[in-house]
């Protein structure tokens, strides 16, 4: 299991995650961005979602503000993608609790996201690589609902994600023309 992070304030943050997504994008990819808008520390997704929608980048993107996939209904909206688009790539991209000193980080792995894992939920494991944004400490013990989390923070960890995919993607088509 690879996995490459990098803090969002990081200039060449979005660089060193673009690199290593690169082999993993191409026309058959799908972005599944998780979360609601309802909640600050869980929109992380749903920004990426609508960030990637409104770049009109060519994959297919699911999750965004204005369509959300958070814990309600994603059994539903992952079968019907799945479904839909049964030899597809999916990567999935969530907002995490982590240490203190990794608020800020960003990760992406080559194994699957685990949403709701942070607040004791069981959901369906998502995707062949995953992006994670550390959005606040799991040494609390509180939910995601109780906290403290700047939007600030958010939206920038979100705009990082969304220019590594873009710039991942470009990568991937300059290699394959």
């Amino acid at each position: 299991m690879n996995k490459v992070k990098a803090h969002y304030t990081d200039p060449f943050a979005y660089y060193k995650i673009a690199n290593f997504l690169k082999n993993y994008l191409n026309e058959k990819t799908i972005i599944i961005c998780i979360g609601t808008d309802r909640c600050i520390g869980d929109c992380l997704g749903p920004l990426v979602g609508s960030y990637l929608s409104d770049s009109n980048i060519p994959l297919k993107i699911f999750g965004t503000v204005e369509n959300p996939i958070h814990a309600l209904n994603i059994d539903e909206k992952f079968s019907n993608i799945k479904k839909e688009f049964p030899d597809y790539t999916l990567i999935g991209i969530d907002a995490c609790l982590g240490d203190d000193y990794n608020i800020g980080e960003i990760q992406i792995r080559d194994y699957p996201i685990h949403p709701g894992k942070g607040v004791g939920k069981t959901l369906p494991k998502i995707g062949k690589v995953s992006i994670i944004g550390i959005v606040d400490s799991c040494d609390k013990n509180e939910l995601f609902t109780n906290r403290n989390i700047r939007l600030n923070l958010v939206m920038k960890i979100a705009k990082v994600i969304s220019k590594s995919i873009l710039y991942s993607y470009n990568l991937y088509q300059e290699e394959n023309s």
